[in-house]
């Protein structure tokens, strides 16, 4: 270990999320989360590599994270990686491209979705029935 990240910890790349995240890298991957969401919700974290204030809302959400699998499925998309994926999204979802930002797919439809500082935990837990 270095010397910085024992005096500081380690760094947010080095430590394991509970999410359970899915990644989001292929545009086939839509078809499979609105099938999937007609068993269980489904959240899309959409997600600039780039941005602090991105990065904020991801680790605070990961933070409040206390979903079981059964309840709630996550996928995690890295925007800039994979534009042409959000950009479908948008068009498929009918919503507005934001960053951070976070949709609940339920019955193929986006029924919830929020972006920045909106994305807490317990706004999202009235959606999961």
């Amino acid at each position: 270990m270095s010397f910085l990240t024992n005096l500081f910890g380690s760094s947010e790349e080095d430590k394991v999320s509970k999410v359970g995240w899915r990644i989001l890298a292929d545009l086939g991957q839509l078809n499979e989360i609105i099938e999937l969401s007609h068993q269980k919700p489904v959240l899309i974290f959409k997600h600039s590599t780039r941005c602090s204030i991105s990065r904020f809302a991801l680790k605070n959400f990961e933070n409040e994270y206390d979903f079981k699998a059964e309840e709630l499925q996550p996928y995690f998309l890295d925007l800039l990686e994979y534009r042409a994926i959000s950009n479908e999204i948008t068009n498929r979802f009918d919503v507005m491209h934001q960053s951070p930002q976070i949709l609940l797919i339920k019955e193929g439809k986006c029924v919830y979705d929020d972006s920045h500082d909106g994305i807490e935990i317990n706004k999202l837990k009235k959606f999961i029935v």
